[in-house]
């Protein structure tokens, strides 16, 4: 019996660094995540304090930068670690996602020197938490209509306004708030280092979610919230600041999101070769069969297209809409691949004792965050037709 990776030799195109990393995220991920996870979904909870230090001590966290505690490592090996991840959880490689290719990304490549000695290293180790704040209520796909302002006050900036869906936001030591600024004449959007407890800002964890419900999920509101001048990140100018970001943690998604694809498929097929109906496995069907090959088949297609898109990556030749190709395609296809394991499972794949539907309501918020599938649709059709069909 062969595994998707056999069946496309996706082990002869790694590396044997990488082949290692893979199996050490992996061998973490199978004894200290997966024997809690069901529950920590079913309750709703998620312990990012006590796990963060953990993945530190492996280097998962920043782990594609270079400098201040960060291991350095290649963007693919960063991909693969995603994978092994988001195998387990999308709430757990969100987790990592947001402090690593969102907050320390925008610290490393936006703060002053100060900013990087202070926050990188300890962050790095998992001794500090932090999140990123862009998404607000009413502007999700249009983050360049945000409300959050940060004005002047002498030397000091006052910030008003409210961000959502901000992983790791009531946990977090640090928040990296994106804030529209007046700047020669106009609007301009700038990035501020927000740290918990500083009076006016409050990070009220938000609950009653159905999707990524293994991970902690919070509101971020500043109330004349004021900020000494050091807080700004001094390098950020524009939108184009966070979303170079967003770009880093979609990069982890092409790779993450065929990791829960995985997981489900493996679960089913291991499923369909035990449960017997009409007297023979259920492998044994050709309906059975056709599925699984189908599932097999897009699975191993999105493993080539992310491999690809890591080698360009560590060549510095990617671009933001190869990417968005990227996150699109291995999004599309997990959240069906789910579904179908699920048709497969029937009855039982509905609960917690298999993994299907709980990728499966993952991958619903996975599938819209880091820019919804009609984002990236409009993003590759602006690439193809020079057209811009955002307004």
């Amino acid at each position: 019996m062969q595994t998707v990776e056999e069946l496309f030799a996706i082990d002869s195109l790694l590396t044997d660094d990488e082949r290692e990393i893979r199996g050490a995220v992996a061998a973490f991920a199978a004894a200290r995540l997966r024997p809690h996870i069901a529950d920590w979904f079913e309750a709703g909870t998620f312990p990012a304090r006590e796990i963060a230090p953990e993945l530190g001590e492996l280097g998962l966290l920043g782990m594609h930068l270079k400098g201040y505690g960060c291991a350095g490592m290649s963007a693919t090996t960063y991909g693969l670690a995603c994978q092994e991840l988001e195998a387990v959880d999308s709430g757990v490689r969100s987790m990592v996602s947001v402090q690593g290719s969102l907050a320390m990304t925008a610290i490393h490549l936006y703060g002053s020197e100060e900013h990087k000695q202070q926050w990188l290293p300890e962050m790095a180790s998992g001794r500090a938490l932090g999140c990123f704040g862009l998404t607000e209520p009413d502007f999700g796909s249009n983050p360049g209509s945000m409300r959050t302002r940060a004005k002047r006050d002498g030397t000091d900036w006052v910030l008003n306004g409210s961000k959502m869906w901000i992983t790791n936001g009531s946990v977090a030591d640090v928040a990296v708030v994106w804030a529209q600024t007046e700047g020669e004449g106009r609007q301009v959007v700038r990035g501020f280092l927000v740290p918990a407890g500083t009076p006016g800002f409050t990070a009220p964890e938000m609950h009653r979610k159905l999707s990524l419900r293994a991970s902690v999920t919070a509101e971020l509101n500043f109330d004349d919230v004021r900020l000494p001048a050091d807080a700004l990140l001094p390098h950020s100018r524009g939108l184009s600041s966070p979303l170079a970001c967003l770009s880093e943690a979609r990069f982890g998604i092409v790779f993450g999101a065929l990791g829960a694809a995985r997981d489900c498929l493996i679960a089913t097929i291991e499923y369909a070769r035990t449960r017997e109906v009409f007297d023979k496995p259920l492998a044994a069907y050709q309906l059975t069969q056709a599925k699984l090959a189908d599932m097999a088949l897009e699975l191993g297609k999105g493993q080539l297209l992310a491999l690809h898109l890591g080698r360009l990556k560590d060549r510095g030749e990617v671009r933001p809409e190869q990417i968005s190709a990227g996150k699109l395609n291995s999004t599309r296809e997990a959240i069906a691949i789910a579904r179908e394991c699920r048709t497969i499972l029937g009855a039982n794949g509905i609960t917690l004792d298999y993994p299907v539907l709980r990728h499966a309501n993952n991958l619903e918020s996975v599938l819209t965050y880091e820019g919804t599938a009609e984002v990236h649709q409009l993003v590759l059709g602006r690439a193809l037709t020079d057209a811009n069909a955002f307004r």
